[in-house]
């Protein structure tokens, strides 16, 4: 029995029951790790030191007896611009390549308080900027389907690590579908929590208003045991929730009656591969067989959804990223010249093409003369795509999409495109500017063996019904 290949729900019934110890799993993950790691390039920081001392920990607790968390002696890998104490924090950018955070996040600080095993940091695109997971300082990462495809980005370390079996658990970070999009090429599940659900203590920021601590995990299960380690109140993080927390692996037996789905139209129109939709459709009859109703929906905004996305997040990634001066920490270049020049110098060098151009643009769209033409504006048609979502709501209680309009595309195919690549997103991005959680779940494959991902949208704070709805999923495609 392959330990890495199993869930985690599987493998803490093994560890609780003694048939195997928490080494004996760290061990699988890092013997795979090792033979298959670099290929696949999903690892910046590989943690094995820490990683063994923590699971002869949980093992000395097991044995004595002791209280242990949830997810004790469990493997868990975590995207690289979430803060692990004492260890690398990249963002996959060469100007933060040599920075080490002196705590940790709030969602890893949750993590090692439940036991769980951190094995290493994975691989992103610079900052969380990008579909594709090329815009890494370390290389791109490479699809375990097909190592010529992207994993898709920005968490594409995380998942292309959980689709290899390099780990069982994976956090990421999702601004406008950075969790679903690589959970969707790898084919694996992807949850985007509701805003301020999950901390953000931590997590380097990109787009403060947009960022979300995401789970990628191997199915629907784990996702229920991960969100339910990491969600809950901070007081560290402004935008945090004040709600009690909540166990999110009870209940999935219970009869989920008169539950409506809506079908926006807009997703499903131009630009969608023919097989993606075919896919999609299946999943959505399945759950029509589950008893689910299901009704055509119509979301005007979508359209817009794209536009207003990159105005705000440029423009937010702007006003955070202009800390990286070289003067505080990270990157500095070694010439010496006046101070104005120092920041240029090292901006220039540190940044990769992607970041620099987010930067640009968004210094554009605040600057004095533009800044009610598109921030002010995008900020309107923001409100304007919310309420598309409110009166959805008032009619179904979730909305079903496909992830992406395709399935993993080939390495360097669009990255000298940049507006190609940001279509993308087209279908995740309004979570992110509504706030609400949303969830990847794979739903069969094309022509190639590629997955394919299907989308539930939920209400704010729906994740208790939004797991059991996918949950329901799950099993009916496995039948």
């Amino acid at each position: 029995m392959e330990l890495n290949h199993l869930r985690a729900w599987e493998l803490k019934k093994l560890l609780e029951s003694r048939e195997v110890s928490s080494r004996e799993v760290l061990e699988s993950v890092l013997d795979r790790i090792k033979s298959d790691g670099k290929s696949i390039n999903s690892f910046i920081t590989l943690m094995e030191d820490g990683a063994q001392k923590a699971a002869l920990k949980v093992d000395k607790k097991r044995s004595s007896g002791k209280k242990l968390g949830a997810l004790a002696g469990i493997p868990v890998v975590v995207k690289d611009n979430i803060c692990v104490k004492d260890n690398l924090c990249t963002c996959g950018s060469g100007i933060l390549k040599n920075f080490i955070p002196p705590y940790d996040a709030t969602a890893v600080e949750l993590l090692k308080g439940e036991d769980a095993v951190i094995v290493g940091k994975t691989n992103m695109d610079e900052f969380g900027m990008g579909s594709s997971n090329e815009n890494s300082y370390f290389g791109p990462v490479k699809n375990p389907y097909d190592l010529k495809r992207t994993p898709g980005g920005s968490s594409g370390g995380s998942a292309a690590s959980l689709a290899s079996d390099m780990s069982i658990l994976a956090l990421g970070s999702d601004t406008g579908g950075s969790v679903r999009l690589p959970a969707s090429f790898c084919g694996v599940v992807g949850l985007k929590p509701t805003y301020g659900l999950v901390s953000r203590y931590g997590l380097v920021a990109f787009a403060s208003s947009l960022d979300q601590v995401g789970c990628l995990t191997k199915d629907v299960k784990d996702c229920a045991m991960l969100l339910s380690a990491v969600a809950g109140y901070d007081q560290r993080d402004s935008t945090s929730i004040n709600i009690v927390r909540k166990d999110y692996t009870k209940s999935w037996e219970d009869d989920l009656k008169d539950i409506k789905i809506g079908v926006p139209k807009e997703y499903f129109g131009g630009g969608l591969n023919k097989e993606v939709k075919e896919n999609v459709l299946k999943g959505i009859e399945a759950l029509e067989r589950e008893g689910f109703k299901t009704l055509e929906v119509s979301m005007p905004g979508t359209d817009r959804s794209i536009a207003v996305y990159y105005v705000l997040c440029m423009a937010e990634a702007s006003s955070n990223l202009a800390r990286y001066d070289g003067a505080r920490y990270g990157f500095r270049t070694k010439e010496t010249f006046d101070l104005d020049l120092m920041y240029k110098k090292t901006r220039t060098k540190g940044f990769g093409d992607e970041v620099k151009r987010r930067i640009i643009l968004g210094t554009y769209v605040l600057s004095k003369g533009y800044f009610k033409a598109y921030y002010q504006k995008a900020q309107k048609v923001r409100t304007i795509i919310k309420k598309d979502f409110d009166r959805a709501f008032e009619k179904v209680d979730f909305l079903i999409t496909p992830t992406s309009p395709t399935t993993a595309f080939k390495l360097g195919e669009k990255i000298e495109d940049p507006l190609t690549m940001y279509l993308s997103d087209v279908y995740t991005t309004s979570a992110n500017l509504t706030g609400i959680p949303a969830i990847s779940l794979p739903c069969g494959k094309d022509s190639f063996g590629l997955p394919i991902g299907l989308q539930i949208m939920g209400k704010p704070l729906s994740e208790e019904l939004l797991l059991k709805v996918a949950y329901t999923f799950e099993q009916n495609l496995k039948r």
